[in-house]
């Protein structure tokens, strides 16, 4: 899935952004929009994990929610 059906799919994939990343709040997901890079940085700033980290789930949960 490229980031531009993200942005368009956001409202569908909301819930499963949030059951994938629990510590996201919603008002997370209402500021990301679909925003890749956004999505990215809260997985992070939550997770307290490295930016290659965050961009590789991101991918691979992208990759399996097509």
């Amino acid at each position: 899935m490229n980031t531009d059906i993200l942005e368009g799919k956001w409202e569908q994939l909301k819930g499963k952004t949030q059951q994938q990343w629990g510590e996201l709040t919603n008002d997370d997901l209402d500021v990301i929009e679909g925003n890749t890079q956004e999505l990215v940085g809260k997985i992070q700033e939550r997770y307290g994990i490295k930016k290659d980290e965050a961009e590789e789930q991101v991918r691979d949960w992208l990759n399996s929610n097509q």
